[in-house]
């Protein structure tokens, strides 16, 4: 697990600008940093190493392939490396070291880009051919590690981070008001944009080809599978055939030559992942949060993890967290994540990976990808009663709605069914699109300025979800809204916010629910048996019968975050006076300052939930302080309308 940037130019590639590209993510990659320049000079690759397999300096990058033509820079781990490794053995190819990276290079010697259908791992890599003078640049299937890349002036150039881009010489840095407008929508941006409007994300699943300083080609290697629900299984089997899945996938993403730990928060996920580490690993290192403070409604999950920990027999770390830490890390957060993510949830990966490096811990184990393979999300509890809604009158479903909107937002049960019951409006995909926006309908347009809601008013902030769910025509409506999980919450926001806290403290983060064989199995699995009798991963808890206590089986779901309703009407207050006031909001020209004022009113005197969509416009602001404000004009450019 490292950090990668690289540079095809029309002009010499300064050897200054990649070093000075490393430095900016050298916090993925502490254990050493390289740099390659080719013959012409117009080519350039950075490293920066966390050493997790083969140590040794066979294993440093950038590496060169045994035939001298190829150049790779990689981030990331091949599960099934000695797998490929034997095959490439068996046609000849010899290796200097025992890493997956020299494994992956003399793979792509020998298959081209049609090795990429031989990996199962999580990784994002270039290779550069001296002879074609081209890059090649692949992001893994499910979009675990990111990738980012800009055109300019001078050519083409990529990195694991957004903040390595800016170190170009001639990096624009004009902001995307389109992507804005879909961060406040949905806390996060989906799809392949971010806030600048000339940098983007490498969707997963897909490869690109870079000649001379341009991207000439770019494409979708690999398709999630279709779903399929398998008819010739039992229940019961099906369950079995999990259990016995999930234990083969999580000794796969054991493979290290370090110290191997877990996330454990005592949640079904989690607890099932340490469930099969114990079954081939006797000392199992488990890492959680102890928080002074949960959201009223949601219980804590401290009592559940040290249940689990105390039955499965593994040692549990704790670190404590409290308001002042977690709202002194909110601008170290939102300057990590590259992106204004509005999920205060992002520190707790932090806190846990710098606990867990404090013992010896480079790499640990998610439990990211149950709730969005199997279902886990109030929203689809929803969504699968939609035969139900189908069938009603639309005036009956609307008014429904409107009467869930008069709750008490002040309670969490009110916000929720609020929530939960707003998409209703919609008919169709609409209304599975719907589930995805974080604020009552209206409510982010109403925050605009005049200026960009006319720069973004051909803009449909849908557009991303809606191109995959014109894919799932035949789907039931609860799995089209799986695809959309899988594709947009956790590509976009829950992978990227993992791997980027997880690395800041030089910690690698594996997710093995997102194995492609899981990914595979949970296309066969019935709708019927993801959320049965309202009952979310129902098949998920059968398999984990007799494997952990009934504890954990029964509890709530609840989310991996802090009480930030709370914190924004104390702790948090004076930061939001500063961030949202008028003359702020005035000065960055992205909100209305009176629409904004009365946001907060209301949310303050518990009228309507207004917090995470305030805190996403704080987040923002800090966001453009933090890379917009670092131009030369010291401003963010915004391209309005004609």
């Amino acid at each position: 697990m490292c950090g990668i940037v690289g540079i095809s130019s029309r002009a010499q590639v300064a050897r200054s600008t990649l070093a000075s590209a490393i430095a900016a993510i050298k916090h993925r990659g502490p254990d050493g940093n390289g740099i390659y320049l080719d013959g012409t000079g117009t080519i350039g690759l950075g490293h920066a190493r966390l050493s997790i397999i083969d140590l040794s300096p066979t294993g440093f990058q950038p590496m060169h392939s045994a035939n001298g033509r190829y150049t790779i820079t990689y981030n990331g781990e091949i599960y099934n490396f000695h797998e490929i490794r034997s095959l490439l053995l068996a046609r000849g190819c010899s290796f200097r070291g025992t890493s997956d990276t020299e494994v992956l290079l003399e793979g792509y010697v020998q298959f081209g880009p049609e090795i990429l259908l031989k990996l199962n791992g999580i990784f994002a890599f270039a290779i550069h051919d001296k002879v074609t003078g081209e890059l090649f640049i692949a992001r893994d299937q499910m979009g675990i590690k990111p990738i980012y890349y800009t055109q300019t002036a001078d050519g083409f150039a990529f990195a694991s981070e957004l903040k390595a881009l800016t170190r170009l010489a001639h990096f624009d840095r004009e902001l995307d008001v389109s992507a804005i407008r879909k961060y406040v929508t949905f806390l996060w941006c989906p799809g392949e944009q971010t806030p600048f409007k000339h940098v983007r994300k490498l969707e997963p699943g897909s490869a690109m080809i870079v000649r001379d300083g341009k991207l000439v080609r770019c494409w979708q290697y690999w398709h999630p599978p279709t779903y399929a629900p398998r008819t010739d299984w039992t229940a019961k089997d099906c369950a079995a055939e999990l259990q016995s899945l999930i234990a083969r996938c999580v000794d796969r993403q054991m493979v290290a030559d370090v110290p191997v730990g877990a996330f454990l928060s005592g949640g079904l996920d989690s607890s099932a992942v340490v469930a099969a580490m114990r079954r081939t690993k006797s000392d199992v290192q488990c890492f959680t949060i102890d928080t002074t403070e949960v959201e009223p409604g949601a219980p804590e999950d401290l009592p559940y993890a040290r249940e689990v920990a105390k039955h499965l027999g593994v040692a549990l770390h704790e670190v404590k967290v409290d308001a002042h830490m977690m709202c002194d890390h909110v601008a170290q957060m939102v300057a990590t994540l590259d992106e204004p993510l509005a999920d205060p949830a992002c520190l707790n990966v932090l806190f846990i990976s710098r606990l867990a490096r404090q013992h010896g811990i480079k790499v640990l184990l998610s439990g990211a990808g149950g709730d969005d393979l199997f279902s886990g999300y109030r929203r689809h509890v929803l969504l699968a009663m939609d035969p139900l809604w189908q069938s009603m009158p639309r005036a009956m479903r609307h008014g429904l709605s409107r009467a869930a909107d008069r709750l008490d937002h002040g309670s969490a049960m009110g916000r929720r069914i609020a929530k939960a019951f707003g998409s209703l409006r919609q008919d169709g995909d609409a209304r599975v699109a719907a589930n995805f926006a974080w604020g009552p309908a209206g409510i982010c347009d109403d925050l605009l300025s005049r200026d960009v809601l006319a720069a973004s008013d051909q803009d449909d902030v849908f557009a991303p979800l809606n191109d995959v769910l014109s894919r799932c025509d035949d789907m039931p409506a609860l799995e089209k809204c799986l695809a959309l999980e899988r594709r947009f919450f956790l590509a976009d926001h829950n992978l990227i916010y993992t791997d980027k806290m997880a690395m800041a403290a030089g910690v690698e983060v594996r997710v093995p629910l997102l194995d492609l064989e899981l990914v595979r199995f949970a296309a066969q699995v019935p709708v019927a048996w993801k959320c049965r009798r309202l009952v979310t991963k129902w098949i998920l808890k059968e398999s984990q019968v007799g494997i952990l206590p009934n504890i954990v089986m029964d509890r709530k779901k609840t989310g991996f975050g802090a009480p930030l309703r709370k914190w924004m009407k104390g702790d948090m207050r004076a930061m939001m006076d500063d961030l949202l006031s008028s003359d702020t909001i005035k000065s960055r020209g992205l909100f209305d300052s009176k629409a904004v004022a009365q946001l907060r009113r209301d949310d303050l005197t518990g009228v309507r939930d207004g917090s995470y969509t305030l805190f996403s416009l704080a987040c923002i602001e800090l966001w453009c302080r933090n890379f917009g404000d670092a131009a030369a004009d010291s401003s963010v450019r915004v391209e309005m309308a004609s």
